[in-house]
């Protein structure tokens, strides 16, 4: 795990958009897309803000998600939806380039649509957070999804809501060339603590991931 702290929420999010944005442009000029996995949750919804701001190529980007959650299509709870407003609607970014997760489909079904969707290809980078269980994606601790090698799994039984929600699967997230997780507020604490002891929970299982951290959630 390399971990990097930062004073506050914003200073990770101005670092974490850099850092993405670095991502980007080494892939586009080493393969010429750049395929990310976005990621929901307030933390990263500060990265998006910043990272309109920066120069890249958005029209060799290609958009996936992370998770989504079973809800219609323009939810205010869908990660989608945030992404949206926060950043894809601001930037130029042609809009076959966004692979939204069909989850109002139902959690079977769209799970393996977006698994066609995805392809073969590695991503380049997986954007993630975690819970203050743990848990990342929509891969709970103790959930049957976490130990599925399906590149897309359906997820029933969420203990937030709703219950029924889709995740990239944790050999699609491991395989991404980049892992960058956003943590910040003393509410994740215990979990990271939790990881450092050895616990196996679902965010430990992304190997060689890169840990944006703010001082509240390492103190």
């Amino acid at each position: 795990m390399k971990r990097l702290v930062f004073d506050d929420i914003d200073s990770l999010s101005i670092a974490a958009a850099r850092r993405v944005a670095e991502l980007g442009t080494d892939a586009i000029a080493a393969r010429g897309v750049f395929r990310i996995a976005l990621a929901g949750g307030e933390t990263p919804r500060r990265c998006y803000e910043q990272l309109r701001q920066l120069p890249l190529d958005w029209s060799r980007v290609q958009i996936y998600f992370g998770d989504e959650r079973c809800l219609p299509i323009g939810d205010a709870q869908r990660n989608d939806t945030m992404a949206r407003e926060t950043l894809l609607d601001r930037v130029a970014i042609p809009a076959m380039n966004l692979h939204d997760i069909p989850a109002e489909l139902g959690a079977e079904a769209a799970a393996a649509s977006y698994a066609a969707t995805l392809g073969c290809e590695p991503l380049d980078l997986a954007l993630l957070g975690m819970g203050e269980d743990g848990h990342t994606a929509s891969l709970f601790p103790g959930n049957p999804a976490t130990t599925s090698h399906d590149a897309v799994v359906a997820v029933f039984g969420a203990p937030k809501p709703p219950p029924e929600r889709v995740s990239l699967g944790i050999d699609t997230l491991n395989a991404a060339r980049h892992k960058l997780f956003l943590v910040a507020g003393a509410g994740k604490r215990a979990a990271l603590a939790r990881m450092e002891q050895g616990e196996p929970l679902p965010a430990a299982a992304v190997a060689d991931a890169e840990w944006y951290l703010d001082r509240a959630a390492t103190q």
